[in-house]
């Protein structure tokens, strides 16, 4: 594998990449880099892919545009569009995770002429549905629980201040606490008490998951330590921006063979909707649906090994 750097469209994209062939290529969620999908590049190229990783836009080395709206939904499909288009390729395989899984499904739903299939982890298609925008509406599931919920607190504008007063600290809990082994009562759930910070509701006791490596706990650290939080955080501040962006494509479905996987103790499995269940409604082409008992939320680092086989599967049987 090697990283470099490449001008794609308006912004310049730090990627990890390996190997020739077909394009895949992987996009990352919150808090991570490319270097989360270093397995499963080395696996990818060694089956005779061309494998790549950005770090998305507002992360590790590639460009932070300033403004919360340079994060809207749309700019972030034009990036991996642009990076196709960057790497001479007119067609690849998106993979995505975390919050990178709805940049890939978005790419597979509006561009299908370039992005020939997908694969996501974690977080399953959730179709553009009339009504009420997504902050109302988990405002109004938190209020009736009595809760908080994460993603309305990182609508506040100084959000990224508690991961950005102790980097290491901050993505440790952050790992830890959606990790498969971590104990179930100790887990989070992405729900709050009024009051307490996202890191505080994980509590104390926090450690590095098995999975990483000191090193690898490292990379991030340096990375967040330079660029900060904003950026990232930046994406979830424009969840009611990509809802009113996405009227146009208002119940389409998603048209191209697809991959869905998800750690059985992910706890985005506990706000996700009805996404999971109705998957097969809306990606019609739906080629597998794999729930890896006890996994948790960083399945592409957690348990590499079966997520490459059944990547390189699906990738085989295009």
């Amino acid at each position: 594998m090697q990283s470099r750097l490449i001008k794609t469209g308006t912004i310049t994209q730090n990627i990890l990449e390996a190997g020739s062939g077909p394009l895949v290529v992987f996009c990352h969620g919150f808090p991570e880099l490319g270097h989360s999908w270093r397995h499963q590049v080395e696996a990818v190229a060694a089956a005779g892919y061309h494998a790549v990783a950005p770090d998305m836009r507002g992360y590790g080395g590639t460009d932070a545009p300033e403004g919360v709206e340079a994060y809207a939904i749309l700019q972030l499909v034009g990036d991996i569009v642009a990076l196709v288009q960057a790497l001479g390729e007119a067609q690849a395989v998106v993979v995505g995770h975390d919050w990178g899984a709805p940049v890939a499904w978005a790419c597979a739903l509006l561009r299908p002429d370039m992005f020939r299939a997908v694969a996501c982890l974690s977080v399953p298609f959730n179709p553009r549905r009339a009504g009420r925008p997504p902050i109302p509406t988990f405002r109004a599931i938190a209020k009736a629980m009595g809760k908080d919920f994460y993603m309305l607190r990182f609508q506040e504008p100084d959000a990224e201040a508690e991961f950005e007063a102790d980097i290491e600290k901050g993505l440790t809990t952050a790992f830890w606490s959606y990790d498969g082994a971590t104990p179930d009562d100790r887990r989070g759930s992405g729900f709050l008490e009024p009051g307490v910070s996202f890191l505080g509701a994980m509590g104390e006791g926090a450690v590095r998951p098995a999975w990483m490596s000191a090193e690898d706990l490292k990379v991030y650290v340096d990375a967040f330590a330079a660029k900060g939080f904003t950026g990232p955080i930046n994406w979830y501040r424009n969840l009611d921006r990509n809802w009113e962006l996405g009227a146009f494509h208002q119940d389409k479905k998603v048209s191209v063979p697809a991959l869905f996987m998800v750690g059985e103790k992910d706890p985005v499995r506990g706000y996700s909707g009805s996404g999971e269940a109705e998957l097969e409604q809306w990606v019609p082409d739906l080629r597998g649906k794999i729930v890896v008992p006890g996994a948790g939320h960083w399945l592409q680092q957690e348990r590499p090994d079966e997520v490459n086989a059944a990547l390189t599967a699906f990738l085989g049987s295009l």
